[in-house]
């Protein structure tokens, strides 16, 4: 078994950058770890948050929005992988959140490491005008989201009708670097939803909780990849 290590940068989510002020010092001293981490043979990858209010506690300070980053971090490092953990599907339609990693995983040079989760931010949902729908609602979005992301990364016309998304044939070129598409890491430890979608789509699982809670979930996820006939050790899985 493999071990492999990455760590976030300060993008401000985590009340990190709130003793800079100016807010290109704070993208830099972003940046600076992100090369510090590129330079040292320690960590495999470095990862963003997709969130634009602050933890633990809401405050007006400077939060850098996931994939602008993303994009900016692969060009100012050459080795590690970078990675949002993860993406919210409620925040960006996702056809365009499959386009997007394509251009970033071409400009990286295939190192993209493309996070998706539900979202469960309520405050930034409601604040950004995006609502705050039902669980069950944002499960059954964040299903039909990861089947249309794969679909644009793999189909030359993709088409999908669903109860949350439609898209009629959008043109997605290039579709990326890594084959059959970008590395895609679904997060949450939903045992009907979420582990079901890694075992059809994922390359990695990320969830967490004490040891015998994540021992659970990979005992769930691994009966799913024998329902739909995945070797589950071809998926990385992941906590934090």
């Amino acid at each position: 078994m493999t071990i492999q290590f990455g760590t976030f940068v300060p993008q401000g989510w985590r009340l990190d950058l709130i003793e800079i002020a100016d807010p290109i010092t704070k993208y830099e001293a972003m940046t600076a770890v992100a090369r510090t981490v590129d330079a040292i043979d320690v960590y495999d990858s470095i990862w963003v948050y997709d969130h634009f209010h602050t933890v633990p506690r809401i405050e007006r300070e400077a939060v850098f929005e996931a994939w602008t980053i993303t994009a900016a971090l692969a060009r100012d490092t050459r080795r590690v992988k970078v990675g949002q953990m993860v993406t919210c599907i409620g925040y960006r339609n996702p056809a365009l959140a499959a386009k997007i990693a394509s251009t970033v995983d071409v400009l990286s040079h295939g190192r993209l490491y493309c996070g998706i989760g539900a979202g469960w931010y309520e405050h930034e949902w409601r604040a950004y005008g995006y609502g705050f729908p039902e669980t069950r609602d944002r499960m059954r979005a964040f299903r039909e989201a990861t089947q249309i992301m794969v679909k644009m990364w793999t189909e030359e016309t993709p088409t999908f009708a669903g109860e949350y998304f439609h898209i009629r044939g959008p043109i997605n070129e290039p579709k990326g670097v890594q084959q059959p598409y970008p590395s895609l890491w679904i997060g949450g430890g939903g045992e009907q939803v979420t582990l079901k979608l890694v075992a059809q789509y994922g390359n990695a699982s990320n969830f967490s909780g004490s040891p015998a809670e994540i021992r659970h979930k990979c005992a769930v996820l691994r009966e799913h990849c024998v329902a739909v006939g995945r070797d589950y050790d071809t998926i990385i899985k992941s906590t934090k």
